[in-house]
């Protein structure tokens, strides 16, 4: 693909395997303010760890980038194909300047999802040709600044959360954080028993990896443990100032403990003490317990809106884990023996995306 376009423009394939061009689009996606869903190192860390292509199409003008569109294309013998911008992330979407350019990269978006054979192209994003479909209130996104101090952050929390927090921090609990095999493996142990627990297919451990090896600095994992057992442990990305807890979660134990309310709470901390200054709680379902406990912790709802399309016909893809459709299969999964759930729900959650 390389068309063409009005005003000098020209619309391509973006070579991701060509690290100049990889630079050259990690460079236009900091300099417009882009999303860590739309770095080129988050589709090739997906692609890494999970086996699903990573694409991306570009706008330039005279050689310079004007709009990108990051795709991975994300297949599943269950649910389906699509084309998703960003696999396996909460943004993403069309990056332009120029809403005409927008519209450019949504058609192209469609084009190269005819040719791939695939019926469906989901944007992260609210920026999308007119005719594509709205997707909103399912979602919204909580974030917020960063206090100035660790005794002002636990003040910056309501009073009931805050006690919960205190209950935590009173509890014989150690918290470390760290980049390395033992980290990788607490937080695989209590993240998959957690999703497990929520009656949902975990990850493959392979795509945590990837995310940790590529993005270097910007990625840390923090556990926390009662003991030798890791009761709570989160995976955290941290782009232009801001820090996402993205995979996070612990077994039961952790809730007498408080381990998640210590674990969030460090992570506060910490972000700040590395030059944070926001903290992005990341997205919820509405209405969902993790929306009230968000909201519990002072966070305001930001609605998302996202964008969808589908050609020849083809439904979209139902991959809402709190759909009625899928209520049997969630008890179900709840009752498997985690050593099970962790074997089969890999090969099932690469197709999510």
């Amino acid at each position: 693909m390389n068309a063409p376009m009005s005003h000098s423009a020209t619309i391509r394939l973006a070579d991701l395997s060509d690290a100049g061009e990889v630079t050259r689009i990690e460079g236009f996606v900091a300099d417009a303010g882009g999303s860590v869903f739309h770095r080129p190192l988050w589709l090739c860390a997906i692609e890494r760890g999970t086996g699903n292509r990573a694409h991306g199409l570009l706008i330039e003008r005279g050689g310079v980038i004007a709009g990108w569109l990051p795709l991975s294309a994300v297949s599943s013998p269950i649910f389906g194909k699509a084309l998703v911008s960003s696999g396996f992330g909460v943004g993403g979407g069309v990056l332009a300047g120029r809403q005409d350019d927008a519209v450019r990269l949504c058609r192209a978006a469609e084009e190269l999802a005819g040719r791939m054979s695939v019926g469906t192209v989901e944007l992260r994003g609210a920026d999308a040709a007119d005719d594509w479909e709205v997707i909103e209130g399912r979602h919204s996104n909580f974030a917020a600044d960063l206090a100035a101090d660790d005794e002002a952050q636990l003040l910056a929390i309501p009073r009931k959360a805050r006690a919960e927090v205190r209950k935590g921090l009173d509890n014989d609990l150690q918290v470390s954080v760290g980049w390395g095999e033992d980290d990788r493996r607490a937080h695989f142990a209590a993240y998959s028993e957690s999703v497990r627990n929520l009656g949902t297919p975990v990850f493959p451990r392979s795509l945590f990896d990837a995310v940790l090896d590529l993005f270097g600095e910007d990625a840390d994992i923090l556990t926390v443990r009662h003991g030798d057992t890791p009761v709570a442990s989160v995976l955290s990305l941290y782009h232009r100032g801001t820090v996402m807890p993205f995979w996070g979660g612990g077994p039961f134990a952790a809730r007498s403990l408080r381990a998640n309310e210590r674990m969030y709470y460090a992570l506060m901390c910490h972000a700040r003490r590395r030059g944070c200054t926001r903290f992005d709680f990341g997205r919820s379902k509405t209405g969902s317990g993790p929306f009230s406990f968000k909201k519990n912790w002072g966070f305001e709802p930001e609605p998302l809106v996202y964008r969808s399309w589908s050609g020849g016909g083809v439904a979209a893809r139902n991959i809402d884990p709190t759909d009625e459709g899928h209520s049997a299969k969630i008890e179900l999964w709840k009752k498997l023996p985690l050593p099970i759930a962790n074997m089969i729900g890999p090969w099932i959650a690469r197709g999510l995306g």
